[in-house]
């Protein structure tokens, strides 16, 4: 099953981040800001509970401690950091959970971090480590995300990317800023992740994604230009995937 996830509450004060209340109806999870990257106590909390009226599943999605850049510049922090910085975020998004009755339902880690992760065991081992026991860890599939999520025994979900490029790695290009998307370039690339498990890297080649034999999540950015044009279209692919596989 490939559910549509998407990144929520990353906002700031009066600010708001992306049209999340549009978004919120058309996903499946939400990653929700824990206060590094973007989000404060209030956005939090009226995050979690327009979740709730809808039924969506609710993540952390902790960051690096870098509001002005989004949590998309990279920073050096010693293990210790990383895990007790990760387990604070996580904890503080379990408050507002508890306080509506809702569990935490995953861990997905923001921008560069998540970056960091996948080519560094050792920062991947210190942010796995904050993360309650049985919780399950959304990751790209075939790197130290899903090897060290299996040393830690914590469950893993593959994800897939909506509204992020490639590189011929098959690592993604994380950008401080989105770039708009044309809607063919969207569905097209959405569709070969979803029904060859391949995708076209910046620079043209045709690679593989590894997926196994995990649960599939889609990802897509609430700063996205158009993102709820994204989002439809994924939901309308996601929705038609799922019925073809028998999942619905």
């Amino acid at each position: 099953m490939a559910p549509i996830q998407r990144k929520l509450g990353e906002g700031y004060g009066n600010f708001k981040c992306g049209p999340d209340d549009e978004l919120i109806p058309l996903i499946d999870h939400a990653n929700v800001a824990c206060g590094f990257h973007a989000g404060d106590p209030l956005i939090m909390a009226e995050t979690v509970k327009t979740c709730k009226q809808h039924g969506i599943a609710i993540g952390a999605h902790p960051g690096l401690p870098d509001i002005q850049g989004f949590g998309r510049r990279e920073m050096k922090l010693s293990p210790e950091e990383l895990t007790a910085m990760v387990r604070y975020q996580v904890g503080a998004l379990k408050a507002f959970l508890d306080a509506e009755d809702v569990p935490l339902h995953h861990v997905k880690p923001h921008g560069v971090l998540y970056g960091m992760m996948y080519r560094d065991p050792d920062v991947c081992r210190a942010v796995y480590q904050a993360i309650p026991k049985g919780t399950p860890v959304f990751g790209l599939a075939g790197t130290h995300h899903e090897t060290i999520a299996k040393e830690l025994g914590l469950p893993f979900v593959a994800e897939l990317y909506g509204d992020v490029k490639y590189n011929k790695d098959k690592t993604l290009v994380i950008d401080r800023k989105k770039k708009a998307w044309t809607p063919q370039e969207t569905k097209s690339h959405i569709a070969s992740q979803l029904h060859t498990s391949t995708v076209t890297a910046i620079t043209g080649e045709t690679i593989d994604l590894p997926i196994g034999n995990h649960e599939v999540s889609l990802c897509c950015h609430s700063d996205s230009p158009g993102a709820v044009e994204i989002v439809r279209a994924a939901r309308g692919m996601v929705d038609e995937f799922n019925r073809e596989q028998g999942y619905t």
